[in-house]
């Protein structure tokens, strides 16, 4: 079949033969049906052509043959968002979208039908195999819609939570209950007014109250499903209590609070501040930690909280990042006291993100 140009292509398209960066890096293989943002990634890569099924003789673009000695290099200054390859057919990426189309039938079901947990516990495992490649700061979903909020935070916190269990030295029989604990925590909101959880304006009392059953609807909800253990279900119960005795459902302090609730409650408030709601946009990782630390003094566990900051912030030096002011940059030295805020190399000049407050990571690149 011959190739089209990119600035032709359409979304739903099909890929016949695998796509590359003009350096030989493989960016979409085979068969892959073409979505909106990864024409984005094409453009970004300045992908000339690629080979679409069905294409039509008068879009022909030179041979392969021909192009493939002359494929156009990087032009100099130019800006190559390697985000954009979070987004690409990664076997991660696979096992998440299928995690997450379960999560889906499962919040529509649990109401009225058990849990389907040998399936759970099967695509859950399937999605660990695979968590070499995962990175709190880095993954991002290859497509987020503002109404599938709840899906994404329970995998998402799944995911984080087996790995703060791994960095926190509990042993190894309680890393899968955590992710388990993880993606089920708030499988409440299945009884919860749909309505209420996307409301943009502020809740009433009486419907702040209903949104906070969701806990207790959890427990409810996983009280008699087997092969998941009660620190599961008291996660779903416990996750908005804090050490102080300040939160929700019955007001727990400090050791009675499980541990998977502790754990579960950091992912969980670093997800869901970090996606993007219908109501309001995600923020920026870097702040969110922030304000993760500061929750630890007498809200959240002390312990988790700092080895979870610790671990998600140990890049190496040379990172690729995005300021707040929209420069580019890269990670040079990171104070392990200040670990949200590193040293970070601007235009050959050095920015120190602990000096100058009002700047912050929005993201990092690569």
């Amino acid at each position: 079949m011959p190739s089209i140009s990119v600035a032709e292509v359409k979304p739903g398209s099909k890929i016949i033969k695998d796509v590359n960066t003009p350096l030989g890096g493989l960016l979409f293989t085979k068969g892959k049906v073409i979505l909106p943002r990864d024409i984005e990634i094409l453009q970004a890569f300045l992908v000339q052509y690629v080979e679409i099924e069905g294409t039509q003789s008068e879009n022909k673009a030179p041979e392969p043959s021909k192009t493939a000695a002359k494929a156009t290099p990087v032009k100099a200054g130019a800006t190559v968002d390697e985000s954009l390859l979070a987004k690409n057919n990664s076997t991660l990426h696979d096992e998440y979208d299928k995690m997450l189309a379960l999560v889906k039938q499962i919040y529509r079901s649990v109401a009225a039908a058990p849990l389907p947990i040998l399936e759970i516990r099967s695509q859950l495992e399937a999605l660990i195999n695979e968590l070499k490649d995962y990175h709190v700061l880095k993954f991002s979903p290859r497509v987020i819609h503002e109404e599938d909020y709840n899906y994404h935070n329970a995998v998402l916190s799944a995911l984080t939570s087996y790995k703060i269990a791994q960095w926190c030295g509990y042993p190894q029989k309680d890393w899968m209950q955590a992710a388990f604990a993880g993606l089920l925590h708030d499988i409440g909101n299945a009884k919860v007014d749909a309505s209420l959880l996307q409301k943009p304006s502020p809740l009433t009392g009486a419907e702040l109250e209903e949104v906070r059953r969701h806990t207790t609807y959890g427990y409810q909800l996983l009280r008699n499903v087997t092969a998941i253990n009660e620190g599961v279900r008291l996660a779903a119960l416990q996750h908005h209590e804090k050490i102080d005795g300040s939160g929700y459902p019955l007001r727990l302090e400090g050791t009675q609070i499980h541990f998977y609730a502790k754990i579960v409650a950091v992912a969980d408030i670093f997800h869901a501040m970090t996606l993007r709601k219908a109501y309001r946009k995600a923020q920026s990782p870097y702040l969110v930690l922030e304000q993760i630390l500061a929750e630890s003094f007498g809200k959240l566990d002390p312990v988790i909280v700092q080895t979870f900051i610790q671990k998600t912030t140990d890049l190496y030096n040379g990172t690729r990042i995005k300021l707040s002011d929209g420069r580019h940059g890269e990670i040079i030295f990171t104070d392990r006291s200040n670990p949200t805020r590193p040293m970070v190399q601007v235009d050959g000049k050095i920015v120190n993100l602990m000096v100058e407050r009002d700047l912050h990571i929005k993201e990092i690149i690569a």
